[in-house]
Order: C-alpha cells, then sequence, then structure tokens
C-alpha cells in the first residue's frame, strides 16, 4: 500500500524540479538581455550627460534590474512550464505518467504549487528587495548624472500640489525642488480653513518638508483687505511626511508592497490621487494567481504527444494565447489608471477570465 503513495510523491517532486528549472532558466535569459539593453541606454546617458567610471554604470545597471525584471516572472512561468512539459513530452515522461493512471490535474499539480509559491515569493521578498535597489539606484543615478528627482517638475507653469492637513487645505506650486521633493525652492500656497474658505496666499523663497507640516523661509503673507506681511517663517499643515511624501508621488516601482498600504492612506489623507497605488497593490496581490493561470495556459498547448506531430504549432499557438492575454491584461490596466474602472476590476477581470478559459479547455482535453 505504500508504493502507490510513494510513487506520486516521486513523480512530483521530479515534475516540480522540472518546471523550477525551465523557470529559472528562461527567467535569467530575459534577465540578462534586459541588463544588457539597460546598460547600453546607461552607456548613453553617461556619454550625454558626463563621463561616469564603467564600474559605476554596471553597478548602477544592477541595482536598476530586480524592479524590471520581477515583472517578467509571468513571462517566465508561461515559457518555462511550455517548455517543461514540452520535454516530458519529449522523453515520452508524460506518456508513462499518464499510463500509470494519473490525470492531468495530478502531474499538473506540481507545476501549479512552483508557479504559486514563486509568485508568493516575489511579491513577499523579491518586490521589496527590487523596489529598496531602485530607490537606492535613483539616487545614485541622480548622483552620477546631476539630475534630480523632483516632486514639482522645475520650471513647468501648472505644476500643483493640492494637500490637506490639521488646519485644513492647501495648494502649492513651486518654481523648483530637491531633495526628492522635500525641499521646494520659490513657493506659493493658496490656504484655505477648515469649511473650504480661501483664507491667505503666502508667498516663500523655500520651504521644507518636516513631520506634519511644511516650514517656509523669507515669507510674505497676503490677506483680502489687508496689507502684505513679512515673517521669517511659517508652518503650513500637511499630511504628508518626509519619509512617505516621495513614494507618495513618484513611481509605484521603487516602493515595496508592504508600503503600499500605508501610502494609499497617506495619500488619501493629502486629497491625492492614489488609482496608482492601488492599481500597483492589486496587480502584486494577483501576481501567485497570474501565475498559477501561466501555468494552465502552458498545458493547454503542450499535453500533445511528440509523436503525433505540430509541436512548433503548439509553441506557437502558446505563445500567441500568452501575448494577447498580457495584451488584455495591459488595456484592462490603463483603464484602470484612468480612473475608468475601479483598481480591483481592472486587474483581476483579466485573470479570472484567463482561468475560465484555460479550466475549460483543459477540462475539454483531459474528458473530451
Amino acid at each position: 500500500m505504500a508504493l502507490p503513495r510513494l510513487l506520486p510523491s516521486t513523480v512530483g517532486v521530479y515534475v516540480a524540479r522540472r518546471f523550477f528549472a525551465m523557470i529559472a532558466i528562461t527567467f535569467v535569459v530575459c534577465s540578462f538581455l534586459i541588463f544588457v539593453i539597460d546598460l547600453v541606454e546607461m552607456l548613453r546617458q553617461s556619454g550625454k550627460h558626463g563621463s561616469v567610471a564603467a564600474w559605476k554604470i554596471v553597478w548602477l545597471t544592477l541595482l536598476r534590474l530586480p524592479a524590471y525584471t520581477e515583472f517578467l516572472l509571468a513571462f517566465g512561468v508561461l515559457v518555462g512550464s511550455i517548455g517543461a512539459l514540452l520535454m516530458l513530452a519529449r522523453k515520452s515522461e508524460l506518456a508513462v505518467i499518464r499510463s500509470a493512471g494519473l490525470s492531468a490535474w495530478q502531474f499538473l499539480r506540481p507545476g501549479l504549487i512552483v508557479a504559486f509559491t514563486l509568485g508568493v515569493l516575489s511579491v513577499a521578498l523579491y518586490n521589496p528587495m527590487a523596489a529598496s535597489a531602485r530607490a537606492y539606484a535613483d539616487e545614485l543615478f541622480n548622483e552620477y548624472f546631476g539630475r534630480e528627482t523632483n516632486l514639482l517638475r522645475s520650471g513647468t507653469a501648472g505644476s500643483w500640489l493640492r494637500q490637506d492637513g490639521i488646519d485644513g487645505q492647501s495648494v502649492l506650486t513651486a518654481g523648483g525642488a530637491a531633495r526628492n521633493g522635500l525641499e521646494l525652492r520659490l513657493v506659493t500656497a493658496f490656504v484655505f480653513d477648515k469649511d473650504g474658505r480661501f483664507k491667505e496666499r503666502v508667498d516663500a523663497a523655500k520651504a521644507t518638508l518636516l513631520d506634519g507640516f511644511w516650514k517656509l523661509d523669507d515669507v510674505t503673507v497676503s490677506r483680502a483687505g489687508d496689507e502684505p506681511e513679512k515673517y521669517g517663517s511659517y508652518l503650513l499643515s500637511t499630511y504628508l511626511s518626509p519619509e512617505r511624501v516621495s513614494d507618495a508621488l513618484g513611481r509605484v516601482i521603487a516602493v515595496s508592497f508592504w508600503e503600499l498600504p500605508g501610502l494609499i492612506e497617506v495619500a488619501e489623507k493629502a486629497k491625492l490621487s492614489t488609482a496608482s497605488l492601488e492599481l500597483q497593490y492589486e496587480l502584486l496581490l494577483s501576481r501567485p494567481f497570474l501565475c498559477v493561470v501561466m501555468v494552465l495556459l502552458a498545458a493547454t498547448v503542450s499535453l500533445k504527444s511528440f509523436r503525433s506531430g505540430g509541436v512548433q504549432t503548439m509553441v506557437v499557438t502558446g505563445m500567441i494565447g500568452g501575448f494577447g492575454f498580457f495584451l488584455l491584461a495591459e488595456i484592462s490596466r490603463q483603464l484602470g489608471s484612468a480612473g475608468l474602472v475601479a483598481p480591483k476590476i481592472a486587474v483581476w477581470f483579466p485573470i479570472i477570465l484567463a482561468l475560465v478559459a484555460t479550466t475549460t479547455v483543459l477540462l475539454h482535453q483531459e474528458d473530451g
């Protein structure tokens, strides 16, 4: 009685190793290609903005790499799963497994577990590491090439920051920014009371974001019906914090999965749009299930025996199906970014649709 239980376990480990190896190989190859492309871009930047040592360029490119490659996981799972199943079929191992009485769902289970586990690890561990490395890479990029990442675009008319605070709402504009938006120059602030009525206009030479307030220096305050008054400093309340303002207004690619809920809360208090943050959070939450869908999609085109031919057609069909899914997911994501669709619907609809479609195809293939 022990043998029947041991055999599926042994086969399961073997199949899981096949899936993991092919997914890892695909991921590494794609990562290397992205590294080379980004390295060329960094070399171009170096030639354009000033010479930078070669080792610094390589180090900067390596720091940027994880943030780019984490989005490759789903593609790596798709291609790796197709490769793993085709290898099992080419060596007739798939036929032997099927002849032992195992259904498609039983021998796909190890691959599904591997894919789901990789998705979870990608979100819980790899994403925070990638976000931290990308944030550090941005600092080095600014240092090497002498460029600032501004919260308000320097010298661009119409760049405004709307925020809320304990004392009420305010709207800021600035002539320039430094320290990733924590320090503004040539600031103009329109301050409103708690009832939303205009209170005063504040012009300052400089503003520094501290914990719970902006500290404005060399200030002129203008109120309706009164003469302008000058002050050495002025405090303007805000819910934005120095630790969160850059991420709340910057690229979500440099924000960790574990930080996103807090950033969404901060952005909501500051009356800022949270669409991109909520979308990124849902994308990360859905990644393990996306990896599972990629395995099922690979299975729909990879379970055919080599002896029956048509292998090239199967591979091409699988790749077309994968790109079709990614296109649908991107369109849905763009709709979510534009606010036309709720972030949850924008992210989960393509996954659920693909899950239903692939499951239906597999059931038809398995049961006829």
